[in-house]
């Protein structure tokens, strides 16, 4: 049902850092006022001064803090806000967050609750698509009901399996289980980890898909029925089932898969009725089948890839919608443009199992150039708070060509100086001279199958190079089954690698 158009005058953003920075300069743009919200950690923060009006609404930690609904609300009619972007994290994908704000007359820049609450359960999200020819993973269409059941749901799908939590996400509540023998303690570290995550210990089966590619694809939908996909992204490098490094669109799709797989996330959005940006996620198997996976109800970290190939701004795009106003384009009018490459700049050790880092960036100097972008919410001599997610930031690049855009990444990650802090940069650089990556021939064992913390200690470039070429020695073997010479990596011997 289309909804009324009405205009928005000053626009909240619930989050922080460099979400809130990006929709901030959106709204801006858009000639439209803005109020940051922030806790006592984040007083100094650039957020906190790019917006017009700026209330501190409680101490560090998030839970008294940005997640107290109550607050933000309140400040919300203190300042006579008109709507809230909740960014991603926090309050983004809460849906009594999102009712409550339109008891209070706000509008909430994102879908309905009801979409919200759907799609945020993984069983009621496979339930909704189910009629709607979205293909799914072999598995249980409820939670299960102890180990008997469970067992006899693995017999019939076949080991190996994955458990999985119905609620949340983030790899929390994940067991692969490879035999009959470890299915009970897998069920049993699932529930609990569950339970405690989200406070709801339902965990469902589903079969394992082996070497499996991470594929999301970006819809759009207004309130007068027309809802188009964006393309996709790849999200296959990954650690600790979080990704780490993007890119749009996948080197392995053909036009042909890609408009399946549009059309399938398109489907998946009508099937709530969704509203504003949304992004659908598949995982793809080595024979080219793909499966759904989940439905993420908010902006995700990895838009920028998809503005970058599209010429769109999803934040102006997001307003646009909650105005009530029809999409610009149809499907049919959406070209790519060229490639886009994005890596997460995490304070964590590649090291040290990419634990987090916490310290003070001493340097900070984030890179410049054709193609190159990057979002960031910290200045150098900021702190990087306990409290929160370690991104410092997420840099972007986009070429003519998938090559161009890699090559360009190596250069700017060559050209971005921090000290203070350990940071993913390294991992990150490795990754683009890596014959796998290079090559688009990985999946979400990238790291499993490729990195070990010893190819980041050498402090000698050659010694560098050398590691890649071998690794490039050792793939090639893998796949042909005979040792074969291995060529120069392009950009190998540039890498400088940054230990500050």
């Amino acid at each position: 049902m289309a909804s009324k158009t009405r205009s928005i005058k000053k626009i909240l953003v619930a989050n922080r850092g460099e979400i809130a920075l990006r929709v901030m300069r959106s709204a801006r743009e858009m000639g439209i006022a803005t109020v940051a919200v922030y806790s006592e950690a984040d007083r100094n923060a650039p957020f906190v001064r790019f917006a017009d009006e700026a209330v501190c609404i409680g101490p560090a930690p998030s839970k008294e803090s940005y997640l107290v609904v109550e607050k933000v609300i309140q400040v919300c009619k203190d300042l006579n806000v008109d709507a809230v972007h909740p960014g991603y994290g926090f309050l983004s994908e809460n849906g009594e967050f999102c009712q409550a704000l339109e008891k209070a007359g706000m509008i909430f820049i994102g879908p309905t609750a009801h979409a919200m609450l759907v799609m945020g359960d993984k069983l009621a999200a496979k339930a909704a698509v189910k009629d709607h020819g979205v293909p799914l993973v072999p598995g249980t269409e409820g939670a299960v009901n102890g180990l008997d059941e469970a067992m006899k749901v693995a017999e019939r799908i076949t080991f190996p399996i994955l458990i999985k939590a119905a609620a949340g996400g983030g790899g929390k509540g994940m067991r692969i289980v490879e035999k009959e023998s470890e299915l009970k303690e897998g069920l049993e570290r699932a529930i609990s980890e569950a339970q405690n995550a989200f406070g709801d210990g339902s965990v469902f089966i589903e079969k394992y898909v082996a070497g499996p590619r991470h594929i999301e694809v970006q819809i759009l939908a207004d309130t007068h029925g027309n809802t188009c996909y964006l393309f996709e992204r790849e999200c296959s490098v990954q650690r600790r089932h979080q990704k780490v490094i993007e890119e749009a669109p996948s080197a392995v799709l053909t036009p042909e898969l890609r408009k399946r797989m549009g059309e399938a996330a398109v489907a998946v959005a009508k099937s709530v009725d969704y509203r504003g940006a949304g992004t659908v996620e598949f995982l793809l198997d080595e024979k080219m089948n793909f499966y759904f996976m989940e439905m993420n109800t908010r902006l995700q970290v990895e838009h920028p890839v998809t503005e970058m190939i599209t010429g769109l701004d999803l934040v102006k795009l997001q307003i646009r919608v909650a105005e009530g106003e029809k999409l610009p384009f149809k499907q049919g009018d959406l070209k790519i443009l060229g490639h886009a490459v994005e890596v997460r700049v995490y304070a964590e050790d590649p090291a040290n199992n990419f634990l987090p880092d916490i310290g003070t960036l001493t340097t900070y100097r984030p890179p410049q150039g054709p193609g190159i972008r990057v979002d960031d919410g910290f200045e150098e001599g900021m702190e990087i708070p306990i409290h929160y997610d370690p991104m410092i930031a997420k840099l972007i690049t986009h070429g003519a060509t998938r090559e161009e855009a890699i090559d360009r990444m190596a250069r700017a990650i060559d050209d971005y100086a921090i000290s203070g802090v350990e940071t993913t940069l390294p991992f990150c650089r490795f990754v683009m001279g890596h014959p796998a990556f290079r090559s688009g021939k990985y999946d979400t064992h990238f790291i499993r199958d490729h990195f070990t913390p010893d190819v980041l200690e050498g402090k000698d470039p050659e010694e560098r190079k050398a590691a890649v070429l071998v690794a490039a020695h050792l793939m090639q073997f893998r796949q042909v089954g005979k040792p074969q010479e291995a060529g120069p990596v392009q950009g190998a011997s540039a890498w400088k690698l940054k230990r500050r």
